[in-house]
């Protein structure tokens, strides 16, 4: 097809008519008119014709068709091309030599034909006739190729809103940019004190990415194109400039976006693409804006969980202090997660009646989690000295959070232990129990419940054990045993067995217990475990 825009001169017009004289008489016309005529003598010439050409792909761009035809019926060869997706948009125009009813007019139409005409007629309302089928063809098509566009285009922007960090952004940006071109796409988001996220799309996933040099080279060129906060701005890049490891020796088309404060820029690096029709560089320009929208909450996430675990790192004890008669040790592991950070703690602290061990757990993911576990936990640093009764202490941190924290709420669990007598009082606030594992007994789970912290809710007495000599007293955050999908009473009988069979050491303990569940967790993990010495 030699299709000018605008016109029907050049184009492919399939006559079907069973007679010579019409066939040529018709191809006479068009052909006076500029168009390739190709005529067949029957439906199934016609049908055989199509698949032909459909599989050179050179489709007519219009098929006049006589709908009385010796083998099926115009009509009926009209519905079976419109019933095949590769053949549909071919617009179909009958003709016939009888005077037209209405009845013929509606078959034709029924059957998905564009126009009917009766013949002879004048060369005229022939071309005319065959101008008409083309242009709504033609619109038509534009319509459904805009409509796949924009599609395309929605899709894209809801995965790039999907993103849980900047490096997955990047990454489903480039896959998203490389659906909408057709063609290979690199996408580079700007994170904040100079980190680049980058994300590649290739056609040869297996071909070698770039190296450092050319990931370096291609963010200082990025990093030349100059941007107004929340604009977009394409600029093209020579293949002597744009590094080769990306696209191959041809160049690069950069389109730049900005989130609102102009601070965060994302990039689309793609092949120069032709773009005739104009649709898809704007397409590009909306997805590149999309994408730094998308970008603007995860970077001031990021610092915000970069702050939270400064805190966490700074207020949590690297080392525990020795006990005389107990062997404490614990284990502190972050989310794998890089989008989540919680407010987990744990403290082993010397207190007139004893040692107060206890773990707990801000409910949430954010900063003021992790604010308010630097806030409990020096809370219960400055409370123990004076009362360090566990039951007691539950109460006022409750208060405490109900008063500066109405809407936060916390777990936590506390036990004072005697190291002399191994008497161990237990209050429990909507946290794991502690797992209490005996030299020669059976592993159990102490009986101490209670409501979380901030709810203003009365606290029972405390639950009192006696912990016998070498015994082990184990106290987790909850991420080391919950799993999506798997009922926490299953998980937590896997703990008590896993617990029992590891060594008596309390480090060893913990390393046992984190090699085994601790791995690729959604949530912060905190294990504190307690023995007490033997006789």
């Amino acid at each position: 097809m030699v299709q000018r825009p605008g016109t029907d001169v050049g184009c492919t017009v399939l006559v079907v008519d069973d007679s010579a004289a019409n066939r040529y008489a018709l191809g006479a016309v068009l052909s006076r008119a500029g168009h390739v005529v190709i005529p067949v003598g029957s439906a199934g010439e016609a049908l055989v014709e199509l698949d032909v050409r459909l599989r050179a792909g050179a489709l007519p761009d219009v098929a006049l068709v006589d709908v009385g035809l010796p083998d099926l019926s115009g009509f009926e060869l009209c519905r079976r091309v419109k019933a095949l997706p590769s053949l549909a948009g071919i617009p179909v125009v009958h003709f016939s030599a009888r005077p037209s009813v209405p009845a013929d007019r509606c078959r034709a139409l029924d059957a998905g034909g564009e126009a009917y005409l009766t013949v002879p007629a004048e060369p005229e309302e022939i071309r005319a006739v065959v101008r008409a089928a083309l242009r709504g063809s033609r619109e038509l098509t534009d319509t459904q190729a805009q409509f796949d566009h924009l599609t395309l285009l929605s899709r894209a922007v809801v995965d790039v809103q999907g993103a849980r960090d900047l490096a997955e952004l990047a990454r489903t940006a480039a896959a998203a940019t490389a659906r909408l071109t057709g063609g290979d796409a690199a996408v580079f988001v700007l994170g904040d004190h100079g980190a680049v996220h980058t994300g590649l799309s290739r056609g040869s996933p297996a071909a070698a990415g770039p190296d450092a040099a050319a990931r370096e080279r291609a963010v200082g060129l990025v990093r030349q194109i100059r941007c107004v906060p929340g604009g977009v701005r394409t600029a093209l890049r020579a293949g002597t400039a744009w590094p080769r490891a990306y696209f191959g020796a041809g160049g690069a088309r950069l389109t730049l976006s900005r989130t609102r404060d102009g601070r965060f820029p994302v990039c689309l690096a793609t092949p120069d693409f032709e773009d005739p029709d104009g649709r898809t560089g704007p397409l590009v320009a909306q997805l590149a804006r999309a994408i730094a929208l998308a970008a603007e909450p995860l970077v001031l996430y990021e610092q915000e969980r970069h702050v939270a675990h400064t805190l966490q790192h700074s207020f949590l004890p690297s080392q525990l202090p020795a006990f005389a008669g107990l062997d404490v040790d614990f284990r502190y592991e972050p989310a794998s997660q890089e989008a989540e950070m919680g407010g987990d703690f744990y403290a082993a602290l010397p207190t007139p009646e004893g040692v107060l061990v206890g773990v707990g757990d801000v409910v949430g993911h954010s900063l003021d989690a992790a604010t308010v576990m630097v806030e409990l936990r020096h809370a219960l640093r400055a409370y123990c000295l004076e009362d360090p009764r566990p039951a007691h202490l539950v109460t006022r941190l409750d208060r405490l959070l109900q008063h500066y924290h109405p809407q936060l709420t916390a777990t936590l669990c506390l036990a004072l232990v005697d190291p002399a007598t191994g008497r161990t009082r237990v209050a429990n606030a909507g946290h794991i129990p502690p797992l209490v594992v005996p030299v020669g007994g059976v592993a159990h789970y102490a009986r101490a419940a209670g409501p979380l912290l901030g709810l203003g809710l009365a606290h029972p007495e405390p639950t009192v054990l006696d912990l016998g000599p070498s015994a082990r007293l184990l106290m987790v955050t909850d991420g080391l045993v919950e799993t999506r999908g798997v009922d926490l009473s299953l998980s937590l009988e896997e703990l008590r067995h896993a617990a029992a069979a590891a060594p008596e050491e309390p480090g060893e303990l913990c390393d046992t217990l984190l090699a085994r569940f601790g791995r690729d967790r959604a949530d912060d993990i905190a294990l504190l475990a307690v023995r007490r010495a033997p006789r």
